[in-house]
């Protein structure tokens, strides 16, 4: 029983990694689309780097949760654990969803409205 736990945290640490990465090349691919764009003189770069890096970090976050699940499931399970684990995918959350309505400009539950 061990050896799983042992795993399951390895693999926790590996996923949070991936998070990070995901964030942090989410962010240089950002900035490299937002300098080509403004060399080339495209109007609305600003708009389309926040809409891009917005995006990677909410899949980073995503991937962040998943991993804080990951260990929280090989730690003893004490009450302790359970409420900062909830804090955690509470406040997650609240940010993805804050940036997801930056994105896209509507709540994820709002319909999509098409423009003629």
């Amino acid at each position: 029983m061990e050896d799983i736990k042992f795993y399951v945290d390895y693999v926790s640490d590996i996923v949070e990694g991936i998070g990070v990465l995901t964030i942090f090349f989410g962010a240089l691919y950002s900035l490299i689309v937002f300098f080509i764009s403004v060399s080339k003189k495209k109007p609305n770069s600003y708009i389309m780097l926040r809409q891009t890096l917005g995006k990677s970090i909410l899949l980073g976050l995503e991937i962040l949760i998943a991993a804080d699940i990951m260990a929280t499931v090989v730690a003893e399970p004490t009450l302790k654990s359970v409420y900062i684990l909830g804090l955690i995918v509470l406040i997650r959350t609240f940010l993805s969803l804050s940036l997801q309505v930056e994105v896209e400009g509507r709540f994820p539950w709002q319909k999509v409205t098409k423009k003629d």
